[in-house]
């Protein structure tokens, strides 16, 4: 029998789930997930039941956002389905008035008629072998996941493993040599340049999507819902003293604030601590994590709650949180792209080691496949696309790696 708090904690996430005809399928499969860990874990309860209760809310979160990116990977699929169709129409529709051409002209371009197609479609229907390794950003990895899933389908040989410890903690790796990109929410430090410099790892970037930085309270938060940058710093940084939301307003309730951050290896955190801190040190007293579906558990469960994270994670719980405005300013798909969002408006990466780009096809092919499908994958998720001309910039820059 599932408890009361499984039952009210599925019901929340139902709510979520983008588009009707899924949520039959949906009920079914975390009713099943939920009933078989139940099992698994009832002898445990007695003795670890606050552990088991967090860990089942983790656990249903991370398998609705799986059963979410392949829903709205599918509709984005079939979005373009109809837009091949359309163009195809189109181009046999003047093929067949060209052909309706005089004689003269057609014997004139016999040779390029009957001429062989081109490798192209050959090479796109190659199917490769291999291993692709990636680590890097929890923020960016929503997007790749969602590529990794398309991917899988058009090249199912090729082994695609994306960890996710965070921006700095994927340079780590991408800096030893145990990966072939690295994804990453903020640009790479001086430092990490340097390193890869003494590894001997030559290195590109290539954007792929704006986010927003997404400040984020509990929805009985009826106070902090608009904050100037300098009420942001005046709460956020560690000044040795106990924070209430009083000290930043006096109209603001005598309570403790609570903090929810990502952790120090998060380039989240990082262009957090640029753009907010401004160098200084966050809140001593806030709980730190590289798993952005532990923040949003924190802030959902405490009234007195504040935390950041990237836009799609709001998007994605915005069923129990609410997002605060900044400097006036809502973080949406129209504000972000527009630059609107300030200074919390912000590119995402992914850094591509060339050597790998130039000796790994399994390599090549999967970053150029992300960046081919970059766009619609990051909108399907909640992210905002770049411009079609930094896509096409992007794919010029990889051909020139080969």
């Amino acid at each position: 029998m599932q408890t009361q708090r499984q039952q009210q904690m599925f019901s929340v996430r139902k709510q979520n789930v983008r588009g009707n005809y899924a949520k039959a399928k949906l009920i079914a499969i975390v009713n099943s997930s939920l009933q078989s860990f139940t099992k698994h874990y009832i002898p445990l309860r007695l003795f670890y039941e606050p552990f088991i209760r967090l860990q089942q809310s983790v656990i249903i979160v991370k398998v609705v956002r799986q059963i979410t990116i392949k829903m709205l990977v599918t509709e984005a699929n079939e979005m373009k389905k109809w837009k091949y169709l359309t163009m195809t129409a189109v181009m046999g529709s003047a093929l067949m008035l060209g052909a309706c051409g005089s004689d003269s002209a057609q014997n004139g371009n016999n040779a390029e008629t009957n001429a062989p197609a081109s490798s192209g479609q050959d090479a796109a229907d190659e199917k490769l072998q291999g291993a692709v390794a990636g680590d890097g950003s929890s923020t960016v990895a929503p997007i790749i996941e969602a590529v990794v899933e398309e991917y899988a389908g058009t090249q199912p040989d090729v082994k695609v493993s994306v960890g996710v410890s965070g921006t700095g903690g994927g340079f780590e790796k991408f800096i030893a040599g145990e990966t072939d990109f690295s994804n990453a929410s903020r640009p790479i430090k001086d430092e990490e340049k340097a390193k890869l410099d003494e590894a001997g790892i030559a290195f590109t970037e290539l954007p792929i999507a704006y986010d927003g930085l997404s400040v984020v309270v509990n929805p009985e938060n009826d106070w902090a819902k608009d904050l100037t940058v300098e009420q942001l710093k005046k709460i956020w940084v560690e000044d040795g003293k106990e924070k209430k939301w009083s000290d930043i307003d006096p109209s603001w309730p005598d309570e403790k604030i609570v903090y929810y951050s990502p952790g120090t290896d998060s380039g989240t955190y990082d262009y957090f601590d640029e753009v907010i801190l401004d160098g200084a040190d966050l809140a001593k007293s806030a709980t730190l994590s590289e798993d952005d579906n532990m923040l949003v558990q924190g802030v959902a469960g405490d009234k007195n709650a504040i935390g950041f994270f990237g836009y799609a994670y709001y998007l994605e719980n915005k069923d129990k949180l609410s997002v605060v405005k900044v400097n006036g300013v809502e973080p949406t798909s129209e504000t972000i792209e527009a630059g609107e969002y300030s200074p919390l408006s912000r590119e995402l990466y992914t850094y591509v080691k060339n050597s790998a780009m130039k000796d790994n096809a399994a390599a090549y092919d999967f970053v150029k496949f992300t960046l081919e499908q970059a766009g619609d994958m990051a909108e399907a998720v909640g992210y905002v696309s770049l411009p079609e001309e930094k896509y096409t910039e992007a794919l010029k820059t990889l051909e020139g790696l080969k």
